[in-house]
């Protein structure tokens, strides 16, 4: 049962405490809150900082006006305002609150002093295991951070980098068979042929992507004659891409 929430702390002391907006909700009073609690204070004369505190100005008044006050009060003063409305809601937030205190008497305290020595030695095995564990994973997540940051230096300089590369070029770089990286873009299509073609051609989007780029090569025949020939290279950013990629390594 949890008709209107309780918390500790606003007096201090493991004191039970309750928001006094929440109590005038459930008492479905029929009066404005700031007026009903005011005039509850001083007609019943209850002492702030023994009976109630006031928390904050909230800044939110759905009246207008100045700010509203958020006030926590505590449960023998929420049962006399509930007592005090002499309606079937009042009556049962009255009993409800006499439940919570019942509650918080039943609760078994901790006593320091009945601990047995065999109590000590446990909770002192327990502490001393779960530091044990913490220690281990501080060395797990150590090793970690090692192993990964050669990768993550690489991975920066390439990110940095202005220069373009051949696909030959960028699988030594990234420290696989330059076979297998052609084999690995033709598959993710990242490039292709062209119908009777001999070299690869990058697919548009990854030109447009900024992941790779081409350039015309211009090639001396045995005969003095030349040709143009079209290279793929890959650009820093495709190359980063291509170092994220778990299928390469």
């Amino acid at each position: 049962m949890n008709l209107i929430p309780i918390t500790t702390g606003p007096l201090g002391n493991g004191i039970q405490t309750t928001d006094a907006r929440n109590l005038h909700g459930f008492l479905d009073v029929g009066r404005v809150f700031a007026a009903w609690i005011q005039d509850r204070i001083a007609e019943y004369k209850f002492v702030e900082g023994r009976d109630f505190v006031v928390l904050s100005e909230s800044g939110n008044n759905p009246q207008g006006g100045r700010p509203s006050k958020e006030y926590a009060i505590t449960l023998e003063m929420a049962k006399e305002l509930a007592m005090v409305e002499r309606t079937d809601k009042g009556r049962e937030a009255r009993q409800y609150f006499i439940e919570c205190e019942r509650r918080l008497v039943e609760t078994p305290k901790f006593d320091p002093a009945s601990l047995t020595r065999m109590d000590i030695l446990k909770m002192a095995l327990d502490s001393e295991e779960r530091a044990v564990k913490a220690e281990a994973q501080v060395i797990t997540l150590a090793s970690v951070v090692q192993d990964q940051a050669p990768k993550v230096d690489a991975l920066a300089r390439i990110a940095t980098s202005d220069g373009l590369m051949c696909i030959t070029d960028a699988a030594k770089s990234l420290q696989v068979q330059p076979k297998r990286l052609f084999g690995w873009l033709h598959q993710h299509q990242w490039i292709y042929r062209r119908a009777g073609g001999s070299g690869f051609i990058g697919y548009q989007n990854r030109i447009q992507s900024g992941c790779l780029s081409h350039k015309v090569v211009t090639i001396d025949r045995s005969d003095g004659s030349t040709a143009t020939k079209e290279q793929v290279l890959v650009t820093a950013k495709g190359l980063t891409k291509l170092a994220e990629s778990i299928d390469l390594h």
